[in-house]
């Protein structure tokens, strides 16, 4: 347990948020994702929402200023709806650390998936929520 750390934090997960550089994607995805079959490393965050673990990482995560959208989830397949509480629970986290930050873009299933593979780890959470997955990227961070 570190002071001013949170705990949902896991030493696999500081390490890798600590290794990521300028422009590397990081994706938080729900149960239900192939977070295995996709690709990259991939930490193990079971039991935990994603939400809570938005509040943990971006205090300590500089997202990407130098793009248009630094944090996109997966849109939802046609015929099938969205949970708007599900963004808006992401978005409170976001606006509370980062309140600069863009909308958030909507990616289409598969494309999201073809990012997955690109990005530096996949983060597979206990969140049930349908299209609950999401990535961020990471920015440069400040010299205070």
């Amino acid at each position: 347990m570190l002071k001013g750390i949170s705990p949902l934090l896991s030493p696999d997960l500081l390490a890798t948020l600590a290794r990521m550089g300028h422009g590397d994607a990081i994706v938080l995805a729900d149960a239900h994702f192939p977070g295995e079959s996709v690709g990259p490393e991939v930490i193990r965050a079971d039991g935990l929402r994603i939400a809570p673990l938005l509040d943990a990482i971006l205090p300590l995560f500089e997202l990407d200023s130098f793009i248009p959208h630094p944090v996109a989830m997966m849109d939802a397949v046609p015929g099938d709806s969205l949970d708007p509480a599900v963004e808006a629970a992401y978005l409170e986290a976001i606006h509370r650390h980062a309140p600069e930050t863009p909308a958030i873009e909507r990616v289409e299933r598969f494309a999201f998936y073809e990012r997955a593979r690109d990005a530096f780890a996949i983060v597979m959470t206990g969140e049930t929520a349908k299209y609950g997955n999401i990535i961020l990227v990471k920015g440069v961070t400040p010299v205070k």
